[in-house]
């Protein structure tokens, strides 16, 4: 089997070099130059509780690839999705598959630009990053989805996951991987908050005069996926029921400490967020990601006025007119509706 990894960050690079040591024939393709040169030059290092793998690989950058492939797995930043699915457009067999690693709803991009029967959609929530060209720090193992668009359980979907288990043992094949997108998109909202700040996710998370906060964000994200009729599911910790509708103080407050307990555990202290603002100084996925949910919402007459807020101070820390803090946080907290 020849695989394309279209994206070597966390997690193309990731599950990319998993499957590189299980023996597959992978082809890396990324846009920043000194990443495809140290991981051609040097292998790929994947360090995982501080012991680090060489792992020697094939990559390019987009100019210099030629060939077709059956299998293609996309990872590239959410609002990337389009120029990278125009870019791998050729390389795309016929009777080929991409797969949608990626945040948010990117994968009916892909199939609009690609066709919906050549797109697999995906939910990934392990911790990995970047921490220099050609290397990458594996934080922690978490919950792996993928499905049909249309949420029907296949032939092919049966392979792809067969291809991802080599990558995660336990990854799901679901007929409802919206419920796991949408649910990452609530989550989500979480960790774009975390990234306004200094402290890492799981001292965020574990703030108790933020409890309201969480609560408001996440039920926004849940209001739209209602009104488009999804039923989010949970995975490691979050809970979104405790945070819907019916959900309760208490409920909450469990569903808290399970993701505070979840991201304690990993050596990935803060999200990749954060470190888009903090460390690389990029433009982060807020407006494909939660921009994209404010914008649903609206369409469907619904106000999310604690989302809106936190994507225009995404914005405002990322033009350097605001400056990461934790007591943006209180800000965000105290925004009227």
């Amino acid at each position: 089997m020849r695989v394309l990894v279209w994206g070597a960050g966390a997690v193309g690079g990731s599950v990319g070099a998993a499957l590189v040591q299980a023996g597959l024939d992978v082809t890396f393709v990324d846009t920043v130059a000194a990443h495809v040169a140290a991981m051609r030059d040097k292998g790929l290092v994947i360090e995982v509780q501080g012991v680090a793998t060489v792992v020697p690989v094939q990559a390019f950058v987009p100019a210099e690839l030629a060939g077709q492939w059956d299998h293609v797995l996309l990872c590239v930043k959410s609002q990337h999705t389009a120029d990278a699915a125009a870019m791998l457009r050729s390389h795309l067999a016929e009777d080929g598959v991409v797969l949608s690693l990626q945040n948010g709803l990117c994968a009916g991009i892909v199939g609009d630009m690609l066709g919906v029967a050549r797109t697999l959609t995906g939910f990934v929530n392990f911790g990995a990053d970047v921490v220099a060209p050609g290397r990458l720090v594996f934080g922690n193992r978490g919950t792996v989805a993928i499905g049909e668009l249309d949420g029907r359980m296949t032939a092919r979907l049966e392979h792809m996951g067969a291809l991802m288990r080599h990558f995660e043992p336990d990854a799901i094949l679901t007929p409802d991987i919206q419920a796991y997108v949408w649910g990452k998109l609530a989550y989500a909202s979480l960790l774009f908050a975390q990234a306004l700040g200094d402290a890492g996710i799981a001292d965020c998370l574990a703030r108790p005069e933020l409890a309201g906060l969480w609560a408001r964000l996440t039920g926004e994200v849940l209001a739209v996926a209602r009104a488009v009729q999804v039923q989010p599911r949970g995975f490691n910790g979050f809970d979104p029921e405790a945070f819907g509708e019916n959900g309760t103080p208490a409920a909450r407050k469990a569903s808290l400490m399970a993701m505070v307990a979840f991201n304690r555990a990993s050596a990935k202290s803060h999200s990749g967020v954060w470190r888009d603002l903090a460390v690389h100084r990029r433009a982060t996925e807020v407006d494909a990601m939660l921009g994209l949910v404010v914008a649903r919402g609206a369409a469907h007459g619904l106000r999310s006025s604690v989302l809106a807020r936190l994507v225009a101070m995404i914005h405002e820390v990322e033009t350097g007119m605001r400056r990461q803090a934790d007591t943006n946080l209180d800000e965000l907290a105290a925004c009227d509706d």
